[in-house]
């Protein structure tokens, strides 16, 4: 289970999926320019065809008109492919115009039909953005916000405090981007940490700022929103470890992440002996490097949101999750409960535990209530010396009784 934190992206037809090498659907998801140029560029091959009088009875056996039309047709060649290349160079220029700060159109649905007005989302600034914030790879680590989750004595506080408690990775909020999902969510982040970033959903009707009951209509804008953001990271070259905010940090991660695999993702309840696609994978934690197969990844991820309406970004992403295998031979990697806990299923391991996630858990005071005890676990854990903190069954995560009583969760 997830609780809280996405705009809508709908394709009809989620199981066509573009193929390395396909320029048209490239060029229709850069925007409405290269379309509209597009069909420009299809009736200049008319008019030349027109002016060569090809097929024309005039032609006959003219010796002078076959030595025209010789002529003729390398010219029309150079024509249509400096023509083509024209198409690509403004493509470019178009994803480049998304960037700088215009509204960028998400990709279009396979069957060709133009994007919704609920489908544009705005990028400003995030080209600029990202090479501050990101690692020596080209990595940045991304957690969204709104208002609620933003307050003082919130999530974010505590997920921030978890940095500067932790072993070693205080250093790791220079590569934070906070995304703020609404006006007072990015007023809150400046106040607090010094890479904020505001997504602007151009034309929703939700309201982004409160806290969402789960699967609301307005929290599954909210869930379905990040993954608009997260494409476009990946598109500008960036790798990302996304985490959900009501969470927690103790240690490093990458070190546990597979550099091998596409995505490196949680799971609600990790067994050594399932085969990866068996796990329970959540969401609320994932890894992407941005590869083309990952763009592609993302972009099925949205589109099948309409074959499943009603439901949010995770459970739709399990569903799918053997197609994106088989048909865009993504490589998923389950990342094991011992370094990645969370409120589902945690070891009382604190030597190799990373994070804690506050997932299966309803309510946004229930989450902040049981991960501020974990917190003080692990800083009563870190105050004790060596060898009291190696003493076997000597330590034990408080249990998250408000959490798990409001998902009704009894792990198997």
């Amino acid at each position: 289970m997830r609780v809280l934190l996405d705009s809508e992206s709908a394709s009809p037809d989620a199981d066509r999926i573009p193929r390395a090498g396909s320029l048209s659907r490239d060029r229709r998801n850069s925007g409405r320019l290269i379309g509209s140029f597009s069909s420009r560029s299809s009736s200049k091959r008319q008019q030349v065809d027109m002016g060569l009088g090809l097929g024309s009875n005039k032609v006959g056996g003219s010796h002078a008109a076959a030595f025209l039309l010789g002529v003729a047709l390398p010219t029309a060649l150079l024509f249509l492919l400096a023509s083509d290349r024209l198409g690509d160079g403004l493509s470019s220029i178009s994803r480049s115009w998304g960037s700088a700060g215009t509204t960028q159109l998400l990709p279009v649905a396979d069957d060709g039909a133009a994007p919704t007005r609920d489908q544009e989302v705005e990028f400003a600034g995030l080209a600029e953005l990202l090479p501050k914030v990101a690692m020596e790879d080209r990595t940045v680590i991304i957690t969204p916000v709104n208002e609620a989750w933003a307050r003082p004595g919130s999530l974010l506080d505590l997920y921030l405090e978890s940095f500067r408690n932790g072993e070693n990775i205080a250093h790791l909020l220079n590569h934070v981007l906070v995304v703020a999902l609404d006006t007072l969510g990015f007023e809150r982040c400046k106040a607090v940490h010094p890479h904020c970033y505001l997504l602007r959903v151009a034309t929703t009707t939700a309201n982004m700022s409160s806290a969402k009951g789960f699967m609301s209509r307005d929290y599954l804008e909210l869930v379905w929103t990040k993954l608009t953001f997260q494409q476009r990271v990946l598109e500008l070259g960036y790798n990302f470890l996304f985490t959900d905010a009501d969470m927690i940090w103790f240690r490093n991660p990458f070190r546990h992440i597979a550099l091998y695999a596409d995505m490196s993702c949680s799971s609600d309840d990790f067994k050594p002996s399932r085969a990866p696609m068996a796990q329970p994978l959540n969401t609320g934690l994932y890894y992407m490097k941005s590869t083309r197969r990952t763009i592609e990844m993302v972009r099925y991820w949205r589109a099948a949101r309409a074959r499943f309406p009603g439901r949010h970004d995770q459970w739709v992403f399990v569903v799918i999750k053997r197609e994106l295998v088989s048909k865009l031979q993504v490589r998923i990697e389950p990342l094991d409960t011992v370094y990645f806990g969370g409120f589902c299923e945690y070891h009382d391991d604190p030597e190799k535990a990373c994070t804690m996630h506050a997932d299966c858990c309803i309510g946004l005071e229930n989450k902040v209530h049981d991960l501020r005890d974990m917190a003080a676990d692990w800083k009563n854990y870190t105050s004790l010396p060596p060898e009291e903190r190696k003493k076997e069954g000597g330590f034990k995560w408080t249990y998250p009784d408000r959490c798990r009583k409001s998902s009704h969760w009894r792990k198997p």
